[in-house]
């Protein structure tokens, strides 16, 4: 459903600008291919970014650090439909293909259940998880992206990650993680 940006112009204040530099990932959507792993792996590295500052620094229990991180992912769910709400306006599409807030989103919330104790393992199978019910959005994931310009953009991509998030728990939970 990504769609190239329309040459219609209207005019872009500076929260504009703003809010279409947080829906690309700070330029990730403009990868010549692939852009939304690009954006995925932003989340990847935001994740062990917040980690090593928060829970490594801070010596956060494990409780804590999964609220941590699902507070985080609220507020990045929310930052990014207002952003991709806004970027939808700027180019006029229903989803610009440059906006992957969605897929920061969405892997952030696949790697949840790691935030205790991230493992190599654990992250890889998250990110390809993540991926695999991005790009084939099994029931209801497609669904998802009728919804209205940023809600639609990023519904669908974090209930991926929702998908991703439980069985990467399982994984840990049956110690294959």
């Amino acid at each position: 459903m990504n769609q190239t940006v329309s040459t219609n112009k209207r005019p872009v204040h500076p929260l504009d600008r703003f809010a279409y530099l947080i829906a690309t990932g700070a330029g990730a959507g403009f990868a010549p291919v692939a852009p939304g792993t690009f954006g995925a792996a932003e989340g990847v590295a935001i994740f062990f970014g917040v980690h090593a500052l928060t829970i490594n620094a801070l010596n956060l229990t494990p409780q804590s650090s999964l609220l941590l991180f699902v507070i985080l992912n609220i507020a990045v769910f929310a930052i990014g439909v207002w952003a991709s709400n806004r970027a939808c306006e700027i180019c006029e599409l229903e989803d610009p293909s440059q906006v992957v807030v969605d897929e920061i989103s969405g892997q952030m919330i696949a790697l949840v259940p790691l935030a205790p104790a991230p493992s190599v393992v654990g992250v890889i199978a998250a990110f390809a998880l993540f991926r695999v019910f991005d790009i084939f959005k099994p029931y209801p994931i497609r669904r998802l992206e009728r919804l209205r310009a940023g809600l639609g953009v990023m519904s669908d991509d974090a209930l991926a990650g929702i998908y991703a998030a439980a069985l990467v728990w399982l994984g840990i939970y049956f110690r294959l993680i």
